[in-house]
């Protein structure tokens, strides 16, 4: 599939509370187009004040899409959002010689402009068997499940990072192959090109916007939104920085 250079998708990445909205919606106002998120935690209409998903008038300011349009009840893989978001930008890009995704996260990022790995299907039983073991054994059962089942991989994984985990133990056991042995050499072709903006600052400069942001989320009632979605704490979707560590202190 050869490229279309005059269809651009501008990807826009960089640390948390670094400014990516604010610029994804100036870009697409110039532009006059539209706007896809790649921040996973903004999927999930349940998840709103810890995720720090766009106000009202920043969603009204430029049309955005993937943001707060799946529950945390069904499981949403990022194969599903990869194939969701090529479907868009083929009809996007009927309309637009630009399109703005703005990142957040970058396995979902490098999904849309690079293509994934050709995993095999896991069966239900088996998540729910590699679920379960999480929320009985806890993140050592990932661990050595993942050190015994595929070493190479990990040891380039964050094994600080169950959802990371738990996708590769799941295409282990479903295979009976090392998940590292699916992994592509290849990267898929787009039919578009992609150019990447990175946002940066000085660190203490980040942290202080990160402090910032979760002192907001606490007064705008961030334990009451975790408290209500204790029960539901096993949940893939819940397994993210700031929700994970509030269910550990409730």
């Amino acid at each position: 599939m050869s490229k279309n250079l005059e269809k651009k998708l501008i990807s826009i990445v960089g640390p948390t509370a670094i400014g990516k909205t604010r610029m994804a919606i100036a870009l697409a106002n110039y532009f006059q187009t539209e706007i896809i998120s790649c921040d996973s935690r903004q999927f999930f209409k349940e998840m709103n004040i810890g995720t720090a998903v766009p106000s009202e008038e920043e969603l009204q300011a430029a049309r955005h899409h993937f943001i707060q349009h799946k529950s945390i009840f069904k499981p949403y893989s990022v194969g599903d959002f990869e194939r969701e978001v090529i479907a868009l930008l083929s009809k996007l890009f009927k309309k637009y010689d630009v399109v703005i995704m703005v990142g957040g996260s970058g396995l979902y990022v490098d999904a849309v402009t690079n293509g994934l790995d050709d995993f095999p299907e896991v069966p239900s039983e088996v998540r729910e068997m590699v679920k379960q073991n999480y929320a009985n054994q806890g993140i050592e059962y990932l661990q050595n499940t993942l050190k015994e089942r595929d070493p190479i991989q990990f040891l380039k994984m964050d094994t600080q990072n169950p959802q990371r985990m738990i996708r590769a133990i799941e295409v282990c056991l479903s295979s009976g192959q090392p998940y590292s042995s699916f992994l592509k050499k290849n990267e898929t072709i787009r039919n578009f090109d992609t150019i990447t903006i990175g946002l940066t600052a000085d660190r203490e400069v980040v942290y202080h916007r990160i402090n910032q942001r979760v002192e907001q989320m606490l007064e705008l009632g961030l334990l009451c939104e975790v408290q209500r979605l204790l029960p539901y704490k096993n949940l893939n979707a819940l397994q993210t920085v700031g929700y994970k560590e509030l269910f550990g202190f409730l």
